[in-house]
């Protein structure tokens, strides 16, 4: 491509990104304050909201990495015209990494019962697993393991995002160049490894709060769950940014079309697995296996998994079942919004009953999303204003760039 296909082109973020930047920023600095002065009051309280939003935002930014490198190993405008948005997402994985300092130093020994004394363990069934099974909380189950493997997680992840963002900035700039072999070449083996340290991941931070349990399709669940997320907010954004240029220009019908497939297909993804792990739990029906669902069926915590069912599957799937809808982005976005909500709703079921055999919403659970978000939000509108919004120079960005010019 002739760098004059871009001169008249300003491929830069418009102004309202660092408006919603500023505004963002406000948002989550009052609400962290806030949060932490009441979090000395009831600290478990704190790290049990700060979990489930952890693990959220967390899934945006992981699942926005493995679409991604999805484009890399496929091509398409479809990808080209959200990669920077993409980007962006992914690298927010500093501030994650930050705010996970105080999962690792602060909240282990208050929510996670193999980190705790076994007098102050108050499931009876976990007590008794815990002291049959010295191994697990001496070999694996502890913080310095705990903390390690989250290191571990974290360095791997931290190479795919260095490595996919620097050789995406090359493309910024003269000459045209081709680096889809180099893509290709991570990305293949780059998936795979997210989805094993993932899975490891979601069972450290999250089905290990009840260690007596065990599930092999645990860490799909989040896998499917943060590719959903990740492209539902890519859809959010590029609607934002529709209203201005260069996007009101670069994104077609036929992108957004993709991208609500992509959303029917993650979707149904996310049923399926969550579907498997009901279905071999209930054939099975061991009572070491059972507990878990038992928790989450009772004490009103049932209405959320029916909450689940229909408004994180059923609706949307007959939504997303309409072409001319998925077409559409100012009508994909509500369903792609509404999906984020949902994606917190579903951490939120698979999480908190660890805490309380009686449906109940905490403070946290309302202010730290918020709190957590807001900063989030803010750091993800810095990268995204930080870098032109196509990657020009690429020699594929014909994709997007050549409909405009024509």
């Amino acid at each position: 491509m002739s760098p004059t296909h871009t001169a008249n082109l300003d491929l830069s973020a418009p102004p309202v990104v660092k408006t919603i930047m500023r505004r963002a920023l406000v948002v989550g600095v009052i609400a962290s304050v806030i949060a932490v002065a009441l979090g000395f009051s009831n600290p478990k309280a704190f790290f049990r909201g700060y979990l489930v939003s952890y693990m959220d935002w967390l899934c945006v930014c992981l699942g926005s990495t493995s679409i991604l490198m999805i484009r890399h190993l496929t091509g398409g405008g479809w990808g080209m015209v959200i990669r920077r948005v993409l980007g962006a997402a992914m690298r927010t994985l500093p501030l994650l990494a930050v705010l996970f300092l105080p999962i690792a130093f602060l909240s282990v020994p208050k929510i996670y019962p193999w980190a705790m004394p076994f007098d102050a363990i108050q499931d009876p069934r976990i007590r008794e697993h815990l002291e049959h099974s010295k191994f697990l909380t001496s070999g694996y189950l502890n913080w310095s393991s705990f903390v390690f493997r989250a290191a571990i997680y974290f360095i791997i992840w931290g190479l795919l995002v260095y490595l996919l963002t620097k050789w995406s900035i090359e493309q910024d700039s003269p000459p045209v160049r081709d680096n889809s072999a180099r893509f290709k070449a991570i990305s293949g083996p780059g998936l795979i490894i997210l989805a094993f340290t993932v899975s490891f991941a979601a069972i450290d931070w999250a089905m290990s709060l009840d260690p007596s349990w065990i599930s092999t399709i645990y860490g799909l669940l989040f896998v499917a769950g943060m590719l959903l997320a990740g492209l539902c907010f890519a859809v959010v954004v590029e609607r934002i940014l529709f209203n201005y240029k260069p996007m009101s220009l670069l994104l077609s019908p036929d992108f957004v079309h993709d991208h609500g497939k992509f959303m029917l297909t993650f979707i149904m993804l996310w049923a399926y697995f969550s579907f498997s792990q009901w279905l071999i739990i209930w054939a099975g029906n061991l009572p070491e296996e059972i507990t878990w669902y038992v928790r989450r069926l009772n004490g009103g915590w049932g209405f959320v998994g029916l909450f689940l069912v229909i408004f994180h599957f059923a609706v949307p799937f007959v939504i997303l079942l309409s072409r001319s809808f998925k077409r559409d982005v100012t009508k994909l976005v509500w369903v792609a919004a509404w999906l984020l909500f949902m994606r917190y709703v579903d951490l939120f079921w698979i999480i908190e009953p660890n805490f309380s055999e009686h449906f109940s919403v905490t403070w946290a659970d309302l202010l730290i999303p918020f709190a957590m978000g807001g900063l989030w939000i803010a750091y993800f509108c810095y990268k995204l204003s930080s870098l032109p919004l196509l990657p020009a120079y690429d020699v594929y960005a014909k994709q997007v760039l050549e409909p405009e010019h024509e």
